[in-house]
């Protein structure tokens, strides 16, 4: 095997984990999902067992990708994105970005809601920056709430109790930057 190969190969335990880590799921629940054991999934995860056809595919469907997009292969002749929605707590977050690690991008929908109360707070580790594309959303943080609009954006740190919803009941969508292990968005200078 060339070099090429083996850098896909080992680049595959830490996709596994951050499509893991994107969908909320622990290794208990993925094993119960998939059949594989959750000692074989925390060793492919961690590198320590050469993925396989028989072991993939069935990771593949449980996270809702595409083979290719499990392995890293890259992509030929076809340009077009294909997104595939992630469907969490009645939210639908649009992956933006396809490499696991690092900051990862979502376009993040709340729907309208029929509902007057508000969801709880939650903390999970990370970092967060958003940017409100549509709507009015409502931003809790600690004990301050937020109304931003249309062209407003936010930061925080997830281990910070946080919940966003709509301001009005109305649709929202936002763009989210979310690094795993704290990374931030880094705003350059604005050219003079």
């Amino acid at each position: 095997m060339g070099s090429g190969v083996e850098d896909v190969m080992a680049a595959v335990g830490p996709r596994l984990r951050a499509l893991r880590s994107q969908r909320g799921l622990t290794l208990l629940e993925l094993a119960a999902r998939t059949g594989v054991s959750q000692s074989t999934l925390s060793r492919l995860e961690s590198g320590l067992r050469r993925p396989s056809l028989d072991l993939l595919l069935p990771l593949a469907e449980a996270y809702g990708v595409a083979l290719d997009e499990v392995v890293g292969a890259p992509r030929t002749g076809d340009p077009r994105i294909h997104l595939q929605p992630i469907h969490r707590a009645g939210l639908t977050f649009i992956p933006l970005t396809r490499r696991a690690g690092g900051v990862q991008s979502y376009k993040m929908v709340i729907p309208k809601r029929k509902s007057t109360t508000r969801p709880g707070l939650k903390t999970h580790e990370g970092y967060e920056w958003l940017y409100v594309l549509n709507g009015q959303l409502h931003l809790a943080l600690d004990d301050n709430e937020f109304v931003l609009s249309p062209g407003d954006a936010a930061e925080f740190d997830t281990s910070r109790p946080h919940a966003l919803d709509s301001a009005d009941g109305a649709a929202v969508e936002l763009l989210i930057l979310f690094g795993m292990h704290g990374e931030r968005v880094h705003v350059g200078p604005s050219p003079s």
